[in-house]
């Protein structure tokens, strides 16, 4: 059999789901391949969406027209504002969802897109067309897929092997199969790849937790959805699913020190590179000797089974000994697991073959997503979909590339990160590597990217007419901020935070920059009720952090200084003269486009950047 379309998306998870959708809602005939249907958008380590700069990542991605945002608070269970004593900055959603309700919401969204086409199959071969341009894909049915363009978002399922102990099988993630021959394909097309590790806790049931020895951890309301498309989420604390927390023992380390020469991760039976920031309980135990105890969270899986996730506690090692350390655990005495934990590793790709527009250097039409690219998580995976679809859009219509910027979003600096300084190990998105996350707030991603995400045409109509309500707003309210209020009307306000009042007129700037005023104190006395919270929100941070923002500012015109001046396509670094031979070949194998990314190469020292500018300069002569 041989089919023909503009575009093949192989894999279904949080990326391939978000590029299959991009592409299909850009006009483009798209297929979406992928191994079973029932892997659709599946959660499967952790059953929640955002966490610190994660959920800025969803906001974005929903910003530009992305889709996970929506799916989220469709499943949403339990939701709360991390780092919500400290700095706009760094405040970020986190939604507990239910796991089976997400996967069914996104399957049913994506089959019922319009020219989107999705398919339960294994892709086993990329065909190139001899010009070092993709032209098919080819599958273990035997079914050949014609296609200008094909998306890689195959997550950890490329030859992809689970752990546990002396256990380990040929599998992907939760039982689903693994890809086994794609691997190869890519490697015959020149690819580099490389093995990564990642893990997931054990599973356990419900009725053998003891609560009464752990901590309630509720959600909270009053705070802002994933999308903005949706209002506030208003879902009374006590109405929301509940976690709890508890702690390991001296016992849990003790057993884990026994045993630890059981462990895969510790007696070379694991070779794949693991993820720093989402250690096993025992690399806690190895690595933090000093520790006495570690947090243990315990989650819901959903609302319709009584499976729950034991957050903070991945592992790879056997069977009973995972028993007896999570029966260390306080509450957790008499727990019953019912899926082990287990280490599972599988092949990816280094992402310094890819442009910034995540297409593959040495093979046109051919774009990656996810964690093939060496990341790890549902979000940063959701922002590098959307982003590969639409430049795969672009490039099938053959416009210009959607390339964002360090100091325009969470994705922008996320993917430079990538492709400019690659990773040795499953890349987590952090508001540390953000330089200008003041100014990157989850609060103002509409702001920055709907007029992007609508350029390229992904926005609709609906989601562009509650943006344009929103900047109407923001206009209006920074009108008003310049009034003066008289101590008459600011009086009540004074005498309820117990605050003295200076008999003296009052810019309302002046009030909000105060850490103990907001707008909510003012709509009290009527003078911002009739805006929305979303529009009040973003007001309040851009003018409460006023002065560090004008700083950061001046920051990014420095940088976009070096980031906007090119460099020819092109250009032969070996024959540069001055260069170091280390920066002539990292400079040749990252190709960047701008002097400000060369800056950015690991490798390349301000030396270098002198050699090249002098060279740039003879270049254009």
């Amino acid at each position: 059999m041989q089919k023909q379309f503009d575009a093949v998306v192989i894999g279904a998870g949080h990326a391939g789901s978000e590029s299959a959708l991009a592409l299909s809602r850009l006009g483009l005939k798209t297929l979406l391949l992928t191994m079973s249907l029932d892997s659709i958008g599946f959660l499967a380590c952790n059953p929640n969406i955002g966490g610190t700069s994660k959920a800025q990542l969803v906001r974005e991605v929903d910003a530009l027209g992305g889709e996970i945002g929506i799916t989220a608070d469709k499943a949403l269970i339990q939701m709360k504002v991390l780092n919500g004593a400290k700095g706009a900055a760094v405040r970020s959603l986190r939604g507990q969802v239910d796991k089976g309700l997400y996967h069914r919401i996104l399957k049913k969204t994506l089959e019922a897109q319009s020219g989107l086409t999705v398919m339960q199959d294994e892709a086993e071969e990329l065909l190139l067309d001899g010009a070092g341009g993709i032209k098919g894909v080819k599958t273990a049915t035997g079914v050949t897929y014609y296609c200008a363009a094909v998306i890689l978002a195959t997550g950890v399922y490329l030859d992809s092997r689970v752990i546990i102990g002396e256990y380990s099988k040929k599998s992907g993630p939760s039982g689903f199969f693994a890809a086994e021959k794609l691997s190869r394909s890519l490697s015959d097309s020149g690819i580099e790849i490389r093995r990564f590790k990642t893990g997931t806790p054990p599973r356990i049931h419900r009725r053998g937790v003891d609560f009464s020895k752990m901590q309630i951890q509720r959600g909270e309301t009053g705070i802002c959805s994933f999308s903005f498309m949706n209002d506030f989420y208003d879902t009374p604390a006590d109405a929301q699913a509940v976690c709890y927390l508890t702690r390991t023992t001296e016992e849990t380390r003790r057993e884990i020190l026994k045993n630890i020469s059981r462990s895969p991760m510790y007696n070379g039976s694991i070779s794949g590179v693991g993820p720093r920031y989402c250690p096993s309980i025992e690399d806690k135990i190895m690595c933090f000797p000093e520790k006495e105890r570690h947090q243990i969270f315990i989650e819901p899986e959903g609302t319709d089974t009584d499976e729950m996730y034991v957050q903070g506690g991945s592992s790879s090692l056997p069977a009973d000994v995972q028993e007896r350390v999570i029966h260390s655990v306080e509450g957790l005495e008499n727990a019953e697991i019912m899926r082990f934990a287990y280490a599972i590793e599988y092949d990816c790709l280094n992402p310094e073959q890819l442009t910034p527009a995540l297409g593959m250097k040495r093979i046109r039409g051919l774009f990656t997503a996810g964690q093939l690219n060496g990341t790890s998580g549902y979000e940063e995976a959701a922002a590098q979909g959307v982003i590969a679809g639409i430049n795969a859009a672009m490039y099938l219509k053959g416009r210009s590339p959607l390339i964002l910027k360090r100091n325009e979003a969470y994705i922008g600096v996320l993917i430079d990160d990538l492709v400019t300084k690659g990773t040795i190990e499953p890349y987590r998105m952090m508001t540390s590597r953000a330089e200008y996350r003041l100014i990157l707030r989850q609060d103002n991603a509409d702001t920055r990217l709907t007029e992007k995400g609508r350029d390229v045409g992904l926005v609709s109509d609906a989601r562009y007419e509650k943006y344009l309500k929103k900047q109407t707003e923001l206009k209006e309210i920074y009108a008003k901020i310049e009034k003066v209020l008289p101590p008459s009307f600011l009086k009540g306000v004074f005498e309820t935070k117990n605050i003295p009042l200076v008999p003296r007129g009052y810019l309302i700037r002046e009030l909000i920059k105060r850490p103990d005023f907001c707008f909510a104190d003012l709509s009290e006395n009527g003078e911002f009720s009739c805006y929305s919270r979303a529009a009040l929100s973003e007001a309040e941070a851009e003018i409460k952090y006023g002065g560090y923002i004008e700083k950061q500012e001046s920051e990014i015109k420095l940088f976009l200084k070096a980031d906007e001046r090119p460099i020819p396509e092109g250009i032969d670094y070996k024959t540069l003269s001055g260069l170091r031979n280390e920066a002539k070949l990292k400079l040749d194998k990252i190709k960047p486009l701008s002097v400000g990314q060369a800056m950015r190469i690991s490798g390349v020292s301000p030396a270098d950047i002198s050699v090249l500018m002098l060279n740039l300069s003879k270049y254009k002569e």
